[in-house]
């Protein structure tokens, strides 16, 4: 089991048609389900920042990754940040480049050179896929700040990595996803398969099985690792989940970007549920018209990264920022929104504290 649990959880055995003297879910059916962990004190919030100074004369450069605004995913989160870094610090000089599908290396360069040599500073990359090309244009420009998200860039000094521990929210949506559960059988679907996205299988599997040790999880990505395409191809998302519910699975939890409105699509013309990611994507306006199958989602605090980067930049003190956004800082998390989980908050949160504390740790491969 990728989670190391404590002696609290108690294996049993999983019974598709419920029964077998096991705490069944809500809907007194599905999988035999282990307590939670036993109750523990949530660790100390974090240390929140000192307030940003204002910073009108900041110039912010944003490029986005395949999907752009409107993904209701990873870039919204992004701007979502920017967004609230704007309103508090008073800037208001903002350039956003979007990518392409399929588009050559050299144009991920190409737009990082352009906005530093139009002077902003700093330049966020959203995404790992920028990641040789920052390595390449950063120490082009070493009086600019530089940050990517999803990728640690060690040895060149104006870059900063913002990067978080998907596995730790992964887990506990995929508790979630143990306990909604009427077949036993849940699905997951990822993008590209990247070590990154395997993150996200990893989390969940593990938090399926320390709920449920026998529940089934079905695990498929849309495209390998190079072909970016499978975070912007709804199609091939609603074809790859629809397999997955004609087999069984009726919850399914996405990583896919905006290949996950295809998944809430396939879920919602099953009738079964679905799992955001990243965004509360519940509340996400493009993907509005799947929100009733939408029980839950993983918070990849995204927004939380890019407004503490660049309120550090406004501070010069970016030392203050953490080395991963994790669940003891809330960098990770799950939504409650639509009210579909509320029941589970306790045991969900059972197992967010024992991870947050230590207690149980959950690895980042599958």
């Amino acid at each position: 089991m990728a989670a190391l649990l404590t002696g609290t959880l108690v294996l049993a055995g999983c019974a598709k048609d419920g029964g077998g003297g096991g705490a069944d879910n809500a809907d007194g059916q599905g999988c035999e389900l282990n307590p939670p962990p036993a109750a523990a004190a949530p660790p100390a919030p974090p240390t929140q920042p000192p307030a940003p100074p204002e910073a009108k004369q900041l110039r912010v450069g944003l490029a986005f990754d395949i999907g752009g605004r409107g993904d209701a995913s990873f870039n919204d989160a992004s701007v979502a940040g920017l967004e609230r870094a704007k309103a508090e610090m008073g800037f208001t000089d903002v350039k956003e480049l979007d990518a392409g599908a399929g588009e050559p290396e050299d144009a991920k360069q190409t737009r990082l050179r352009q906005l530093a040599r139009e002077g902003y500073n700093p330049v966020i990359a959203v995404g790992y896929a920028y990641a040789d090309a920052v390595k390449v244009v950063a120490p082009e420009f070493p009086g600019t700040k530089f940050a990517i998200i999803d990728e640690q860039i060690e040895g060149v000094p104006n870059v900063t990595s913002l990067v978080f521990a998907e596995e730790q929210g992964s887990f506990l949506v995929g508790v979630i996803a143990a306990h909604r559960s009427k077949n036993c059988q849940v699905g997951f679907v990822g993008g590209v398969e990247t070590p990154l996205i395997q993150k996200f299988q990893a989390g969940f599997e593990a938090g399926a099985k320390a709920a449920a040790p026998d529940i089934e999880v079905d695990s498929k990505y849309l495209t390998p690792a190079g072909d970016f395409s499978g975070f912007q191809d709804p199609n091939k998302g609603a074809e790859v989940a629809t397999g997955q519910l004609e087999s069984g699975a009726d919850v399914i939890y996405h990583a896919a970007g905006a290949s996950g409105k295809g998944v809430f699509s396939a879920v919602k013309q099953a009738d079964a549920k679905a799992i955001g990611v990243d965004s509360d994507q519940y509340n996400q306006p493009t993907v509005a018209e799947y929100k009733d199958v939408i029980i839950s989602s993983m918070l990849k605090r995204v927004d939380l990264a890019v407004y503490d980067y660049i309120s550090a930049v406004a501070r010069n003190d970016l030392g203050s920022l953490p080395e991963k956004f994790d669940l003891s800082l809330d960098g990770v998390g799950y939504s409650t929104s639509g009210g579909m989980v509320d029941d589970l908050v306790p045991v969900v949160d059972a197992y967010k504290n024992a991870i947050a504390n230590g207690d149980i740790k959950v690895s980042d491969k599958p």
